[in-house]
């Protein structure tokens, strides 16, 4: 029986730059830390090859300027260079011009390694604006990939900016740029995420291919996420943080591997720019 596909994205950035530490590691401090992301993006690169599946990298500049070495190898192991902004600070705590000076910075340097254009982006933490995609078509993306419509969480973005349907679940804004939203999944009278991160460490893992199956047939696409620190159990512990920071970020971290091999056998993984030139 011929494998579904789905499209699959790692976000780069290391575990102290995630937002739920952040109130204790401040970006003022992210030198002192000790880097994990290449010993984590390695091990998902290798379980990419064993599958023969391709994903999307969205990595932050701040990975890029210090690893170039390691954007260079995922580029040249076949898998797309996408942006996720440089420092990872949230979209609408930066004015226009803050933004569109991250985006372009992080895009010139990521396409300086790779040789070649970088056409995709998603925003730190989801964190999507009204005013973004009017930036992001200006400084050359074909696409954007930031839209989580799960307004309970209050650090992603919530759009007034209508999306248009475009074709199989991909989604258009009035400027002609396209979105490839994350799936949410509705059981009984709610809708809830149903995307990777967190929520994939979550939920038990023969539910959560249950309800990729049933976004399939909803939409024919389904788009998941993962960071690398997702898959290292041996992180440091960070205290001081809120509890509900604490549960998001550790939450079954031994797991997750196991979790992620099962599902890159059970579907047939690809890139978002190998999902556009195939469907579109």
């Amino acid at each position: 029986m011929k494998q579904q596909s789905i499209i699959f994205t790692v976000d780069v950035e290391d575990w102290y730059q995630v937002e739920n530490l952040r109130e204790v590691i401040g970006r003022h401090i992210w030198e002192e830390q000790r880097a994990r992301v290449e010993d984590n993006t390695f091990k998902l690169l290798d379980l990419l090859d064993d599958c023969n599946g391709k994903a999307t990298f969205f990595i932050l500049g701040y990975i890029a300027q210090r690893h170039s070495k390691l954007v260079k190898k995922i580029y040249e192991r076949g898998h797309e260079i996408a942006n996720h902004g440089f420092n990872h600070e949230l979209i609408y705590n930066q004015s226009h011009e803050a933004f569109e000076e991250d985006i372009k910075d992080s895009k010139d340097l990521l396409e300086d390694i790779i040789g070649e254009a970088v056409i995709g982006y998603r925003a730190p933490a989801f964190s999507i604006t009204d005013w973004a995609p009017d930036i992001l078509k200006k400084c050359g993306y074909i696409y954007d990939s930031s839209v989580f419509p799960f307004g309970v969480h209050g650090r992603y973005g919530k759009l007034k900016t209508p999306l248009w349907p475009f074709h199989r679940g991909i989604a258009k804004f009035e400027n002609g740029l396209l979105e490839v939203p994350l799936p949410m999944l509705k059981i009984a009278n709610r809708t809830i995420p149903w995307a990777g991160g967190g929520y994939f460490r979550l939920i038990p893992y023969v539910l959560f291919r249950i309800g990729i199956k049933r976004i399939l047939i909803k939409n024919s696409i389904f788009t998941f996420y993962i960071h690398p620190w997702e898959i290292d159990w041996l992180q440091p512990r960070i205290k001081g943080i809120k509890l509900q920071y604490k549960l998001r970020h550790y939450v079954n971290l031994g797991s997750t591997y196991k979790k992620l091999s099962t599902l890159a056998q059970d579907f047939r993984l690809q890139s978002i720019k190998e999902f556009i030139k195939e469907k579109l």
